[in-house]
């Protein structure tokens, strides 16, 4: 699927339309398209935050009709059947809409068949001269050969892979080590280039790697993520070399070939116990590397990149912080478990499949390629929580509202006895808040059996145990034992007054 924001993104750094459809893998013509298309709609970028890749795709074309949907030739099989003896292009094309026609495909007619294969020979067997403009592409690969530390531990040699990056107007270069060519490494090699350089290049031309190109076919170029949002952060285009022939690179390929000879074989005889140690070295040979005077031009790669660095663009106010992305999927109590944590979501997503960016500090999730939150990104022991309120259902909210202090209050206020029981069922709990459904059970009895009823069965509690619970109030009230307390203490009364006492008879006793 054509990405109409990347598109629109490009425009905006002011690439042309050319440049614009080989970083997105679409034709010219698409990229004209949808260009006018954005300028009748009144849209450019940078997008409003509300409007989602499908909404934009709706607005741009509201009612696009599907379009049959060639099978592509394999030139590559029938540029090898070529050479081959009474084959010609005829015969191959009745092969090839043969094999369409079971596969249930729809194969192009003998006219564009021919074209094609024509294109495909021409732009493998032709050699380009690449005019490069200045400030306009800087070049990015890791050399082959690669360069050691020391393990103090052991003795025995890491291996430290060389990141290159070189402005082919100027051929400045710039050189540093990694322990791993991992996606950290990549992205770290990048903004340590553009900070070397003092801005960046326009576009950013690299191989194929898996750091860098997720996808690269015949009709779709899909960048890694992380990559791609390197990319928006510098404002700067990718444009990934082609497949298996990437000879528009070429002049990083020498460059690391010279930077091979030049930095790694100079510093193969020295030992180096650490990789800041090691990259010391290599900057201090990059030195020497950039000003070396040209063999057949005057002056030197420094001088050179003297008058590229005014094309260069700013750096950004902060540099490109590395995201990672996953997948997760909102659980019915409103929260997404990542790294052993727990987010709140807004509950209008549960169940939801969200997309989520982790970076050192913070956490985002989206849905639909729009942000719905973010969290501070919690660190030390598993399983905790980060919840927003307003994420929360409103009687979910209102729930949390409550607090110890805010229970006591509230049975304060209706007497001491009813106060205790409040303050010993939430001791009871090793959780606070686990006592607060049986503290707002029992003041809510008051609504339905009046205050003075509730104190009065409060008190009876208290008196047959120091640990009255919820049940024990209820069961007091529902009977009626709190209204009975009154006539209990005048039958007592009474006894004491009017009771009588057996003689010495009675007990066997003589006068």
């Amino acid at each position: 699927m054509t990405n109409y924001r990347e598109i629109l993104r490009l425009h905006s750094l002011g690439l042309n339309k050319s440049q614009i459809a080989a970083a997105c893998g679409c034709s010219r013509t698409t990229v004209i398209k949808v260009l006018d298309l954005a300028a009748a709609n009144g849209i450019s970028y940078p997008l409003p935050d509300i409007m989602s890749d499908k909404q934009l795709s709706e607005t741009l074309f509201p009612s696009a009709v599907s379009k049959p949907v060639y099978k592509m030739p394999d030139y590559e099989y029938v540029e090898h059947e070529m050479q081959k003896s009474g084959v010609t292009l005829n015969l191959l094309w009745i092969e090839y809409c043969e094999q369409c026609r079971n596969n249930g495909e729809l194969p192009y007619q003998l006219t564009q068949f021919k074209k094609y294969y024509r294109d495909y020979t021409a732009k493998h067997s032709a050699t380009m001269h690449l005019e490069h403009k200045p400030g306009e592409i800087m070049q990015v690969d890791w050399a082959g050969d690669t360069a050691s530390v020391v393990d103090t531990d052991t003795g025995e040699d890491i291996p430290i892979y060389v990141f290159a990056a070189v402005l082919p107007y100027s051929s400045y270069a710039y050189v540093e080590g990694f322990f791993s060519m991992d996606q950290e490494s990549w992205t770290t090699a990048h903004v340590n280039a553009f900070r070397y350089f003092g801005g960046v290049a326009k576009i950013i031309q690299c191989d194929n790697l898996k750091a860098g190109v997720d996808k690269h076919g015949k009709n779709e170029i899909k960048l890694n993520r992380a990559y791609s949002e390197l990319a928006e952060h510098y404002n700067t285009a990718i444009l990934p070399c082609r497949v298996r022939a990437p000879k528009d690179k070429a002049m990083v390929e020498g460059t690391v070939g010279v930077i091979s000879t030049f930095i790694i074989a100079a510093l193969r005889n020295r030992r180096f116990l650490s990789l800041h140690e090691l990259n010391l070295a290599i900057f201090e040979k990059l030195h020497e590397f950039n000003h070396k005077p040209f063999q057949k031009r005057e002056g030197s790669r420094a001088t050179s990149f003297e008058e590229e660095r005014a094309f260069l663009l700013p750096l950004p106010p902060r540099p490109f912080e590395l995201a990672v992305w996953k997948i997760a999927t909102v659980a019915p109590n409103y929260h997404i478990s990542i790294e052993k944590m727990n987010y709140s979501v807004p509950y209008e997503y549960i169940r939801k499949k969200v997309d989520v960016r982790l970076t050192k500090n913070v956490v985002e999730v989206f849905y639909d390629g729009k942000r719905i939150c973010s969290h501070c990104r919690l660190f030390g022991r598993p399983n905790q929580y980060s919840t927003v309120e307003e994420h929360m259902p409103k009687d979910h909210q209102k729930y949390i509202q409550w607090n110890g202090d805010r229970f006591i209050k509230w049975a304060s206020k209706i007497g001491t006895n009813t106060e205790t029981v409040v303050k010993t069922i939430l001791s009871s709990y090793k959780i606070e808040q686990q006592g607060y459904k049986a503290c707002m059970g029992l003041l809510k009895l008051a609504d339905k059996y009046t205050q003075d009823r509730l104190e009065n069965a409060c008190k009876r509690a208290l008196s047959f145990t120091p640990r009255p619970s919820y049940k024990n109030i209820q069961v007091i009230l529902s009977s009626g034992q709190d209204m009975q307390e009154e006539k209990d203490f005048e039958q007592q009364d009474y006894s004491e007054q009017y009771g009588f006492t057996r003689g010495s008879s009675y007990y066997g006793g003589v006068r």
